[in-house]
């Protein structure tokens, strides 16, 4: 099984700087967003997805279902797959960011969650995927943070995925092999 994990294309928020950890808030694509979702999506084109998830977030949803557009897997919404839980929406990022840089792993924003609770959901969501077929392909549409978890679940260093950054529309591409997470390196084109 092959699960390819997208970061949304660029948002409002991205542009305006501000976070956005509340699901109910309507933070959609800009105009480049779109642009980057298109590109993804010719990017993924030619892989079988059977299954397609996203984060509750609509702009999660809004680059899944440009992704899409070429595949007949219906998109079914996980909230596992949300940004990390700050309790600081609508704050600037850096309110965020200054907050967690002595320990980003563990310090816990008051209203919010740590990098390592979060890992502890997207593992989750990981898990419940080993049900699935050997042959599938499953995409899922999340955030920078919820990568940067996977990254960690299948073996990156804390302190190295925790910072690792992952642009608009980038790809973190894991594969379950012989009952264990694995990373693949690039994805094939």
């Amino acid at each position: 099984m092959k699960v390819v994990f997208v970061r949304h294309g660029e948002s409002e928020a991205n542009v305006a700087d501000f976070i956005n950890d509340n699901p109910k808030r309507i933070v959609n694509l800009t105009m480049r967003g779109r642009e980057q979702a298109e590109e993804a999506a010719a990017r993924l084109r030619s892989l079988p997805f059977s299954h397609a998830f996203a984060s509750e977030f609509p702009r999660a949803r809004q680059t899944a279902e440009i992704i899409l557009q070429h595949h007949p897997s219906e998109l079914r919404v996980d909230a596992r797959l949300n940004e990390r839980k700050s309790g600081m929406d609508g704050l600037p990022t850096c309110t965020f960011n200054d907050l967690v840089f002595p320990d980003p792993i563990n310090i816990r924003p008051p209203l919010g969650e740590t990098f390592l609770e979060q890992t502890e959901r997207l593992r989750s969501f990981l898990e419940s995927l080993q049900l699935m077929p050997e042959d599938a392909t499953v995409l899922a549409v999340s955030h920078e943070y919820p990568l940067r978890s996977i990254l960690m679940t299948v073996g990156v260093e804390p302190g190295v995925a925790v910072r690792q950054p992952i642009l608009n529309c980038g790809t973190v591409v894991v594969e379950f092999r012989d009952g264990r997470w694995l990373l693949v390196p690039q994805l094939e084109e």
